[in-house]
């Protein structure tokens, strides 16, 4: 299979991402459109950019956080990823997120699920 290029959602994406594994909080907001709208489970969780910059803040300036992207889907605006995060919580995450990128920056978040990531189960010796 051929690769493509990448899309220019996945592109900001990408950016917001790497900004977010260097607990870069400015350049972190500057992913994201005034009106941003993040939302958890359906939920609303925060809104616009200082309510961005509320919520993450603490996390870079206190603890290691980071991001994987295990897998993506791309079509048109919308990106979704299948992410492995590790920190603020106890035990890493897996969750399911869907970001909408309008004119270069992300207008709206949706944590569709997160769990509490598997681990790998022994082996009959205990290993």
């Amino acid at each position: 299979m051929a690769t493509q290029p990448a899309s220019a959602a996945a592109r900001v994406i990408d950016a917001q991402l790497a900004a977010y594994n260097h607990r870069d909080l400015e350049a972190f907001v500057a992913c994201f459109a005034a009106g941003v709208e993040l939302r958890n489970g359906g939920a609303p969780a925060t809104e616009g950019l200082d309510g961005l910059r509320d919520l993450y803040a603490p996390q870079f300036a206190t603890q290691r956080v980071e991001a994987e992207v295990r897998a993506r889907l791309v079509l048109g605006e919308w990106v979704v990823d299948d992410e492995r995060l590790t920190g603020p919580a106890p035990v890493a995450l897996r969750a399911l997120i869907a970001y909408r990128v309008r004119d270069g920056l992300i207008d709206r978040i949706e944590m569709l699920a997160a769990e509490p990531e598997q681990q790998p189960s022994a082996g009959k010796d205990g290993r």
